[in-house]
């Protein structure tokens, strides 16, 4: 039985399955599996043992775990203009014990530095206005080239992408589309949660 106003105005299910949950979070079935297991997310049992998720609860862990959010571990500022691609980093990174800031762009990433420098940044090097080399440069003006990491990434990737890249003193670069879980190694070894 449905209850008049209980269903989501977009007229989307209110349970999902493991599969729409985690389609709807960004991130591996075998993820959300992990923190169903770990309390972070709630989840349901079906008498058969399937999974189900309520809408409200992904949007309350999404709020939780979202922008300026501080979970306590290492903080990593990611800038990048694609919203999407810096979600599925925080959510990725968060899950290994980080905190996240997220900047969309490097005026926004500058600014974010001055509210609370991070041990880390990830930095897209395509960007409109200020691009990532702009923004490597203005961050080693202010503090010092090495002060804080830097590991850069890109679309564009060859050799001379990674030599540009350490010659302007980034600690390392990343080619997109890239595995997590190479990003998160990367992050790791600068930077141990």
């Amino acid at each position: 039985m449905t209850y008049p106003g209980r269903r989501s105005p977009t007229g989307e299910p209110d349970w999902l399955t493991l599969g729409q949950a985690a389609k709807f979070l960004g991130v591996a079935q075998s993820t959300i599996r992990k923190w169903s297991d770990q309390g972070r997310v709630p989840a349901f049992y079906t008498p058969g043992g399937h999974r189900r998720y309520r809408r409200r609860d992904l949007e309350a862990f999404l709020d939780r775990s979202g922008p300026g959010g501080r979970t306590g571990g290492p903080l990593v500022l990611v800038v990048d203009d694609d919203e999407r691609l810096r979600e599925f980093m925080r959510v990725n990174l968060e899950m290994e014990g980080y905190s996240v800031r997220e900047a969309a762009s490097a005026e926004e990433g500058l600014s974010a530095l001055d509210d609370e420098p991070p041990d880390l940044i990830l930095l897209d090097v395509m960007m409109p206005q200020v691009d990532g080399w702009e923004m490597l440069r203005r961050v080693h003006e202010r503090h010092g080239v090495g002060a804080i990491p830097v590991i850069m990434f890109s679309g564009k990737v060859d050799d001379e992408s990674l030599q540009t890249a350490t010659s302007r003193g980034a600690q390392g670069f990343i080619g997109k589309p890239f595995n997590p879980q190479q990003l998160i190694e990367s992050t790791k070894q600068l930077v141990p949660a």
